[in-house]
């Protein structure tokens, strides 16, 4: 099971807003039941994100990140998203 740790900046709105479209993209490729989302804020990347697969993120992060990071704001503005899924695809199946 591939972990993702996905940030905004509070850790609520916004990630929750991209965990529906991301789900959607990735159970729509294959990956139902192959990974699981963890939503959070972007101050607890240091301290998380040695525990996760990959962090995608939604603001600019200011700390260390300690796995694959992808940022995510193509979610947000509707375009692009099938060239970010295919990077986030990409790092899941470690290529």
């Amino acid at each position: 099971m591939k972990q993702i740790l996905l940030v905004c900046g509070s850790g609520i709105c916004t990630s929750m807003a991209v965990n529906a479209k991301l789900t959607r993209e990735l159970d729509n490729r294959g990956w139902k039941g192959k990974y699981c989302v963890t939503q959070g804020k972007a101050s607890d990347v240091a301290s998380q994100s040695q525990n996760y697969d990959l962090v995608i993120s939604t603001t600019v992060l200011r700390e260390e990140c300690r796995c694959p990071l992808i940022i995510g704001t193509q979610f947000l503005l509707g375009r692009g998203i099938d060239e970010v899924v295919d990077e986030i695809v990409a790092v899941l199946t470690n290529k």
